[in-house]
């Protein structure tokens, strides 16, 4: 069986999976809806949770990302991972214990305010719709190399496979199809890095081939033969890093943040019967992120490696499929600047911006030719950072199942944490905005209703920002984690540990922290690009690490406010104490 029939049986097999368990668990209440009836085990709800926090950028674009940036690549390891433990310990049991639906419906309760409740859905609204954006982008990327479809249609298939396990199952459908999906995206990882370790080093475990001697006699480690063959072609060292400390500090802790303020992550700890519960799917949803993320460094190192022996110094017409696969799909692109038609791999940028190419024309070795190339390197290879973990196990030969495989893998990352979010959308839209602010008489069947138009309309806009992203899946992602610690983590950090903090507070913070990190992403992203070097930023702080700078300001208009406006009514006060009582001390009962 060829390998595009094997993708097509793969990823319709995972599909045909998803959609029968979003039928077999279509929902008819909207605690169901929201919260899958809070009945969901520990060890499932830390797949799922593990499958929902693994999106796209995680499973596509993080090992791209390390391959590419080297050690500076690290700071998405670390803050990612780090912000698991935060939330684990600071967040998931009390707000269980608090015992609501959503986000924005903890913050409207603690802070006694509709303001609140919708300045938090306000919030939540930016994050989900900047972090979705990356995930249909992803599925897009699957859905056009595997299925040889352009990335907008791929997009558009994307849409109608989530609009129809999110809007018919819910929570609970969701929840059910994020531990199928997150046992086929672990899987689908994990294998090929298996099969390239072993390649490449002889070693099985990719963890360890990473530390291990490269098998060609040369005896280097697999980071010495890398430093060594990128500075030949004038890269920097891969083990180097280029980014400053604050940078990297940053970074790290809007992610971290970001991570424990993520409102589709949050919900998840609403699933399951008890406080105790939620402290202890949050523990294994960490093991089961563990075995993905301890894999990235080894797959991002093992296919920069590969890509150099396979690309660089090779005659164009004797370039492998998968080279002119990507390159169809405008994802690689390559300018042959000395006419030796001979592709060059080398330091610096080879096009102004990404490759445009001038329609079906091709040059003379083949390729498709480009109109914006700049002479200003001797680079003449383009390659988008989020192929790499895609195109890896075609880079290595590995056999046609392996990279159908990957295919599903990919797709079930995405999907699973594209449900996620759409369904945070729209719970905030038909509880918080409608249910709770605007309209409090509806029943809970049209709740429901309400949920499920909401959750169609996210899809739309999902998918049109999918098809017109705003930058490479992980940047993007990155950008959602900022806006998340810059906005929530704050207010929901204050209100379950600071009895003392107000409405007018937790408002004011939140609405600073949100303005303020917005605008420098927009600024510096979309306003002035040319401007978004070390040299313009504010205290070196680059637009992915200033959420971190977003949260400070947070924390301290929210202090400076409270200490002159009245404190909370003694009723909150009393609130606060109750949902810090010891997790499993008590039932997971709300006020």
């Amino acid at each position: 069986m060829d390998t595009e029939t094997l993708t097509y049986l793969f990823v319709g097999l995972s599909f045909a999976l998803y959609i029968g368990i979003a039928v077999w668990s279509r929902v008819g209440s909207t605690k169901e809806f929201y919260v899958a009836g809070g009945g969901v085990h520990p060890v499932l709800n830390g797949m799922a949770t593990a499958a929902d926090w693994m999106s796209a950028a995680s499973f596509i674009s993080m090992a791209g990302l390390i391959a590419f940036l080297g050690y500076d690549g690290s700071v998405y390891l670390m803050g990612w991972t780090g912000g698991y433990v935060l939330l684990a310990l600071l967040l998931a049991p009390y707000l269980r214990k608090f015992g609501k639906f959503t986000v924005p419906d903890f913050i409207g309760e603690r802070y006694y305010s509709s303001a609140a409740r919708l300045v938090a859905v306000v919030c939540l609204i930016f994050i989900s719709f900047t972090y979705v954006a990356g995930q249909m982008r992803g599925t897009g990327i699957v859905f056009s190399r595997f299925l040889e479809v352009d990335i907008d249609t791929g997009v558009i298939i994307g849409m109608a496979i989530v609009f129809m396990y999110a809007v018919l199952g819910g929570m609970k459908g969701i929840t059910y199809t994020q531990v199928a999906q997150f046992c086929v995206l672990i899987f689908a990882y994990t294998v090929p890095a298996i099969f390239i370790s072993i390649l490449i080093t002889g070693n099985p475990v990719p963890q360890i081939g990473l530390g291990s001697e490269v098998a060609d006699g040369s005896g280097l480690s697999v980071l010495e033969k890398l430093d060594g063959v990128l500075q030949d072609l004038g890269f920097a060292a891969y083990t180097d890093g280029t980014k400053s400390t604050i940078d990297v500090f940053a970074i790290t802790a809007a992610l971290m943040v970001g991570t424990a303020g993520l409102p589709h992550v949050i919900v998840r700890f609403f699933t399951v019967p008890k406080a105790s519960d939620a402290r202890r799917s949050a523990g294994w949803a960490l093991i089961f992120i563990a075995l993905l993320y301890t894999t990235a460094p080894a797959v991002g190192a093992f296919a920069r490696l590969n890509f150099v022996d396979t690309v660089n110094e090779t005659a164009y017409t004797e370039t492998p499929d998968w080279f002119r696969n990507w390159e169809d799909l405008g994802l690689i692109g390559w300018m042959d600047k000395n006419g030796d038609g001979v592709v060059q791999y080398r330091a610096g940028a080879p096009f102004d911006g990404k490759p445009r190419f001038a329609g079906e024309a091709r040059g003379v070795n083949g390729e498709r030719l480009l109109t914006n190339t700049t002479t200003a390197t001797p680079n003449e290879v383009y390659v988008d950072r989020d192929i790499m973990v895609l195109a890896n196990p075609e880079i290595a030969q590995l056999p046609g199942w392996v990279i159908a495989l990957v295919a599903a893998g990919g797709l079930a990352a995405a999907l699973s944490t594209a449900a996620g979010l759409l369904l945070v959308i729209s719970t905030s839209v038909s509880h918080d905005l409608l249910k709770k602010t605007f309209m409090p008489n509806i029943t809970d069947r049209q709740e429901l209703t309400y949920a499920r138009i909401a959750a169609a309309t996210a899809i739309v806009i999902a998918g049109y920002l999918g098809i017109n992203p705003p930058g490479f899946v992980a940047q993007v992602v990155a950008f959602a984690f900022g806006l998340a610690a810059a906005s929530l983590f704050p207010a929901i950090l204050m209100g379950i540990f600071s009895k003392k903090m107000c409405k007018a507070g937790a408002i004011a913070g939140m609405l600073s922290g949100l303005i303020f990190t917005f605008g420098y992403i927009v600024f510096f992203k979309f306003i002035a690009p040319g401007m978004n070097t070390p040299d313009h930023w504010l205290f070196g702080i680059s637009p992915e690490g200033i959420g971190t700078l977003g949260m400070v300001l947070n924390f301290g208009v929210a202090a400076v406010v409270a200490r002159f406006t009245p404190e909370p009514p003694e009723h909150v006060q009393h609130l606060v104490d109750h949902i810090r009582i010891p997790a499993g001390a008590g039932g997971a009962h709300a006020h």
